[in-house]
């Protein structure tokens, strides 16, 4: 039988309620006037015990009693309002500012609370997105990622070109060393390749790659003039985002993090060849997801109905787009481009020398001569050397002539001489 022992438990101390300061004032006030306790508590509405805390305890010399919250009048809350929506652009600091010059004095939280469904209703229509469905084949909308990766037991940052068929949503994504404009360009051309045709419009954001700028006046945007070229020659038209408003590429910008995500999480690679063969690979998988948007795979959305809208290819190779980069060489003549090193004749040392980087070389020139070619290699932290460009460097390793003894005849004695000394002292 168990014997229920008593548990001292040790009394809870309550904590009074805080009392408004207008209400203590009325305590105080109508005890000065010689109401009784009680009937003061009827009065302001609390407890009796409260009333006599509240007068054992006098307001101390120059102590104030916290005032209330205050409240505006109608006049001067649409003031602020207006205020809010009109000169101080949506800041309720230049609210306050505003109206402390007609001499009017309010607290940053009055005003705040005065505009609350004013700020709630913006907040509201910045979040909130309406979803555009394009038509089939009508536009692709491409986009960087970047993300450090381990290769080859190294962390390297690489940059992601993400592409993405509005309708469809089939994805298409290509690692570099960098973000370029020859980088956007092949990416895309890469792109077009992989799904079999072109679109009619090209959706980007306002990476300086691709933008140069926009006419505040009328809106227009100003394209990189190597990028219009290039939408050019593919026949498709380049748009951009309005600034600070990237979800309208919002289809791009999922696809982004879905490979980061998911694509790549924080697995390793041996090199950079292997990260681009499972990308590979991981697109095909990709393919076949269910989206959460169509709820059907976008392989068999594109093969189904966009397939078919897309522009064919050019028949005929394109120009190629170089870019033009500005060196200075090393003190081991090698110059680096996207983390890779190539390089120059040693006589160029801690002189400046401009690269040509296309698709599959490297040129390089000093002036207007043509110094060194290499093919572009892909491996991060990769050195690219040709041997004659250190000619006169290094000392060659060749063997020292045979050089027999003197012979001793040739010292003014014979060998048989000395053995006859030997045998003398025997």
């Amino acid at each position: 039988m168990e014997i229920e022992r008593d548990v001292l438990v040790s009394p809870v101390r309550e904590v009074p309620a805080v009392v408004d300061g207008e209400v203590v004032s009325a305590i105080r006030a109508l005890a000065g006037r010689g109401v009784g306790k009680k009937a003061i508590a009827r009065e302001v509405g609390v407890a009796l015990n409260t009333v006599r805390r509240y007068l054992r305890q006098p307001t101390a010399a120059g102590q104030q009693v916290r005032p209330g919250a205050r409240r505006l009048t109608e006049a001067r809350r649409e003031e602020v309002r207006s205020l809010y929506t009109g000169a101080a652009g949506g800041n309720a600091v230049v609210v306050q500012r505003l109206l402390a010059a007609q001499a009017v004095t309010v607290s940053l939280r009055t005003i705040e609370r005065a505009v609350a469904d004013i700020r709630r209703a913006r907040r509201v229509a910045q979040l909130a997105t309406v979803r555009v469905e394009t038509p089939p084949g009508d536009q692709l909308q491409i986009d960087f990622g970047q993300k450090r990766v381990q290769i080859g037991g190294a962390w390297v940052r690489v940059f992601l070109l993400v592409a993405v068929l509005s309708y469809s949503r089939r994805l298409f994504v290509k690692a570099f060393l960098s973000e370029r404009q020859d980088d956007w360009r092949e990416g895309i051309a890469a792109a077009f390749a992989h799904f079999g045709g072109v679109p009619r419009t090209l959706l980007g954001d306002n990476a300086r790659a691709l933008v140069a700028g926009r006419d505040r006046e009328t809106g227009t945007v100003v394209f990189q003039p190597a990028y219009l070229a290039f939408c050019r020659d593919w026949d498709v038209q380049p748009r951009a985002c309005p600034p600070y408003r990237a979800r309208t590429k919002g289809k791009t910008e999922a696809g982004v993090k879905y490979v980061k995500g998911n694509g790549l999480a924080d697995l390793d690679f041996g090199s950079f060849v292997d990260l681009e063969t499972h990308l590979a690979a991981w697109m095909a998988v990709a393919d076949q997801r269910i989206h959460g948007t169509t709820h059907e795979a976008p392989l068999v959305r594109f093969e189904r109905e966009e397939h078919a809208m897309l522009r064919p290819l050019p028949r005929h190779a394109l120009p190629a787009r170089e870019q033009r980069l500005s060196r200075r060489v090393a003190l081991d003549a090698l110059v680096d481009v996207d983390t890779v090193r190539y390089s120059v004749p040693h006589r160029l040392v801690r002189d400046y020398v401009d690269v040509v980087v296309d698709v599959d070389t490297i040129r390089i020139f000093h002036g207007a001569t043509l110094i060194a070619t290499h093919r572009r290699a892909r491996e991060p932290f990769a050195r690219i050397i040709d041997p004659a460009h250190y000619a006169g460097l290094w000392r060659s390793a060749t063997a020292p002539a045979d050089v027999s003894p003197p012979s001793l005849a040739g010292l003014g004695r014979d060998l048989a001489d000395y053995a006859a000394v030997i045998g003398g002292g025997q």
